[in-house]
């Protein structure tokens, strides 16, 4: 492995070198030092060791004023004098890094500037947060190096001038500069005439694949390359590229994950590094606070990215299986107004159409609003199936004081899901079956079940500034769910004829009342302890989770034909309890996480946290009434070492916990599920909007349940003897290769299986659902300029191996290739779109969960959309 690792290091900074062979400077300037009297910071320790003793300046605005001349970009700090010039020019690109700088709106928020031909002979200007100390300015030429001058203003900041190329033959009157954002992000006003400035300030992430960083490893925003653990971001732009509705969709381009479930049933399930994640898992966050339902009918309309924490995350979010954490970040208000109607049509009657507002509600823009809504009514290939989905998501904004801010936020969803296919037999799909092929649009469940589901949340956070080293986070969330399914059939075997299916029941449903309560309190802070620079997260959170359920049935037994299907007829009579449960979960968490900068290249991460829950079962059938309570530490220690600017190594030590709830013969309970963690990796830069992860890891799932078969155990009892373990390599590649040219692409080598259970026949036995070998690429690409500017397409590939479909290992899900692709134009606010999935009709299966229980993937669909920014 060592060597392996040093190969790939070598081969990226050979990358690297090659990349910076290639800089030549070639500029206009003013008391500026170019490239030749300032070395580069990826080749002078020095100059970094001199930048890092200098305050970070912050650049708190973007102006844009037309001149004679061309444009001026000006950006607005006081103490413009403090900023250091490191330019240069590569092909037709002018590039000036500006070290130990920010671009931070005045209550902290990061934001970017993106000018699209601002003026003749200038494709592009870009002004954005390169890293977490150092802002870039680039310019594109058309066809040759642009003219730029840089000057000091004392009142305004630091100015740069660039010249029209059609400057000096004619007056030219330039179009509007439009702001870098994602394309659900406000546009500008149009500019009065003259040199009157606009302002051009923009909030939110990078418009493109690229994204820098991330909260969810260590609640701040720490850049990618400084976190000592693999963490992928699935971002807006991949969102609508893919025209992405659902979380299994989205989650296709992190490798590593693979469905556990189907993407036409109406909740989401996964493997992450081998193991199982669902709602009950609590692997769900979403803006970084737990969210038990957030799988539930999701709809993805106002999810701005999606971020995928790789192994445990306990230490900061408590309980979790330890494959790995998924945060949905929503979208927040803009602060200017943004309007936004999309419309799409596709196969299998698909209609969705969604809106997207967002405005100031008074000048001083202190108040602000947002309201995503959305409707999506579609069929599936699969028979009687139907799905409806409504959500409406409203968000305030308040900025109380420059230094505090109060966010309000909610969400309501109702779901309609008709049809409620549970998968087909193994015998008949991956299996071969004397009577044939069950063709994949069969549904075993009767035609008329139906699953109705609501959920609502609300919710505020409160973040407030001590000063510009200390903070204060509080947020709070309510989440309620309801959900009434009933008329599914209760399967219960194939008979020996392998084409009669035996239903326990024609009649079966249950009803489900969900009530969570999630509150978190934190401080972020930096300081020093002479030559070591500190951020201290310490926090405390405090959840509830209550849980009602219960399942009947009516009616006798009865069989299917699944070759020639006669559904029986709704039946009458009584209904029979079979389960009447509630449980009621507290846990109570406090953590604290240090990031420390050992130097400027060397930092250390250190987090603990411990928690303390208490459960509650009752049984109302049987009248029993169980509870339990129990504690847990898990730690987290990661090192990143830097040997050039570009390149991180990185080493992590992280173990998560979650509590076991089954019974134990003799009484008494049982300890926690442990996960643990050894990760190894390097994350590497390979230009300003490219960057690559390779990592090793080694995940352990300790204190599993199994079956107690012992003699004279009644059954029902578990024994804590089970261990299943999961070892793995992951590459990650994501980013701009070059202007308008996207990719996001991963391979995942994942060998999980069981190590020890009380059944000794499925020790050595694979987990299931969980593929050795899978492979994700989706690239986009749009034309610049000429008469077919603003069309582009995008093409993907996604494949995933043979895998088992039961923990037993008795039957195998096959692999499959599947190709994807896209079409679309775009042109000033107006966007049309046709995506294609399985472009080619492949045949596959995309996951098993028992021999009874195996779901084929969908066939060639296609979706055009249109939308409209305003």
């Amino acid at each position: 492995m060592r060597n392996q690792l040093q190969q790939v290091v070598l081969m990226l900074s050979a990358l690297l070198v090659l990349g910076v062979g290639t800089v030549r400077a070639e500029t206009v300037k003013k008391n500026i030092p170019s490239i030749r009297q300032v070395k580069l910071p990826l080749t002078s320790a020095e100059m970094l060791v001199q930048l890092a003793a200098l305050e970070v300046v912050q650049v708190t605005g973007v102006k844009a004023n037309h001149t004679n001349k061309g444009v001026e970009v000006i950006l607005q700090t006081s103490v413009g004098e403090q900023l250091q010039i490191i330019n240069r020019s590569t092909g037709n690109n002018f590039i000036a890094d500006i070290p130990n700088a920010q671009l931070r709106l005045p209550n902290g928020e990061a934001f970017t500037f993106r000018s699209d031909k601002p003026i003749a002979g200038i494709t592009e200007i870009d002004v954005t947060n390169f890293d977490a100390n150092t802002i870039r300015v680039t310019v594109i030429g058309e066809g040759a190096i642009p003219t730029v001058e840089l000057f000091d203003s004392a009142n305004e900041g630091l100015i740069f001038s660039v010249a029209s190329a059609a400057a000096a033959s004619q007056p030219q009157t330039p179009p509007t500069p439009q702001p870098n954002q994602p394309e659900n992000q406000t546009q500008p006003t149009q500019p009065s005439t003259g040199d009157e400035p606009i302002e051009l300030v923009v909030t939110g992430e990078q418009d493109g694949y690229s994204v820098p960083d991330a909260s969810t490893a260590t609640k701040t925003d720490t850049p990618l390359r400084d976190i000592p653990q693999s963490i992928q971001v699935v971002p807006q732009q991949v969102l609508k590229d893919q025209q992405i509705t659902r979380l299994d969709d989205a989650l296709r381009n992190v490798s590593g994950v693979t469905s556990a479930d189907a993407s036409y049933r109406i909740d989401n399930s996964f493997t992450i590094r081998g193991f199982y994640t669902n709602n009950g898992t609590g692997n769900v966050l979403r803006n970084g606070l737990r969210d038990p339902l957030g799988m539930t009918s999701l709809e993805l309309s106002n999810i701005e990215r999606i971020e995928v924490l790789k192994g445990p995350g306990s230490v900061l979010f408590g309980q979790g299986t330890p494959g790995g954490t998924i945060n949905l970040i929503t979208k927040q208000p803009l602060r200017d107004p943004f309007y936004s109607v999309e419309a799409t049509i596709g196969s299998y009657d698909f209609y969705r159409g969604a809106v997207d507002l967002s405005e100031p509600l008074n000048d001083s823009k202190t108040v602000l609003y947002r309201l995503n809504t959305s409707y999506r009514d579609s069929g599936s290939f699969v028979d009687f199936t139907d799905y409806k989905n409504l959500l409406i998501a409203p968000v305030l904004s308040w900025a109380i004081s420059p230094r505090t801010n109060l966010t309000l936020e909610g969400e309501y969803i109702d779901a309609e899901y008709d049809g409620s296919p549970t998968g087909l037999p193994a015998i008949g799909t991956v299996l071969p079956n004397p009577n044939g092929k069950i063709p994949r649009n069969r549904n075993i469940s009767n035609p008329s079940a139906r699953i109705d589901q609501t959920v609502s949340r609300v919710g505020y956070t409160l973040s407030h500034k001590f000063s510009d080293n200390w903070s204060l986070r509080n947020a709070f969330r309510v989440s309620s769910y309801r959900d009434d399914g009933n008329g599914g059939f209760y399967t219960t075997s194939l008979a020996d004829d392998n084409r009669t299916l035996n239903l326990g029941s024609t009649l079966s449903g249950s009803q489900i009342y969900i009530n969570t309560y999630d509150l978190t309190t934190y401080i972020d802070g930096k300081f020093s302890t002479g030559s070591l620079k500190h951020q201290l997260v310490f926090g405390l959170d405090l959840d509830r989770y209550d849980f009602f359920r219960f399942r009947y049935s009516v009616g006798s037994s009865a069989q299917l034909d699944l070759f020639n299907p006669v559904y029986p007829s709704q039946p009458a009579g009584p209904a029979i309890f079979s389960g009447d449960t509630s449980t009621l979960a507290d846990t109570l968490g406090v953590y604290v996480q240090d990031q420390v900068a050992l130097a400027e290249n060397l930092k250390l991460l250190l987090g603990g946290r411990f928690d303390i829950f208490k459960q509650t079962d009752e049984d109302f059938v049987a009248n029993t009434k169980t509870s339990q309570s129990d504690d847990a530490f898990s730690p987290r220690v990661g090192i990143v070492y830097q040997p050039i600017v570009p390149i991180s190594l990185y080493a992590s030590y992280s173990r998560s916990f979650t509590p076991n709830t089954g019974t134990p013969f003799g009484g008494g309970s049982f300890q926690p599920e442990r996960g643990t963690q050894y990760e190894v990796g390097v994350k590497a830069d390979l230009s300003d909007q490219l960057s690559a992860t390779l990592a090793f890891y080694n995940l352990t799932r300790s204190n599993v349940l199994t079956t107690d078969t012992r003699p004279g155990v009644p059954p029902g009892f578990s024994l804590q003897t089970g261990e299943q373990r999961s070892r793995g390599i992951e590459l990650n590649i994501a980013g701009q290769i070059l202007p308008e040219w996207n990719i996001i692409a991963g391979y995942a080598y994942t060998d999980a299986e069981i190590t020890k259970d009380n059944d000794p026949n499925l020790e050595g036995n694979f987990l299931n659902n969980v593929p050795k070998h899978s492979f994700n690429l989706w690239t986009t690409y749009k034309i610049q300029r000429g008469s077919l500017q603003g069309f582009g397409g995008g093409v993907g590939f996604f494949f995933v191996g043979d895998r088992q479909g039961d923990l037993a290992n008795t039957f195998e899900v096959p692999s499959y290739f599947r190709t994807d692709a896209a079409i679309f134009y775009k042109r000033n606010n107006f966007r049309a779109a046709l995506n294609f999935r399985n472009l080619f009709n492949v045949d596959y299966f995309e996951s098993a969960q028992s021999t009874l229980r195996v779901y084929p993937g969908e066939p060639f669909t296609v979706q055009g959309t249109i939308s409209w920014e305003f």
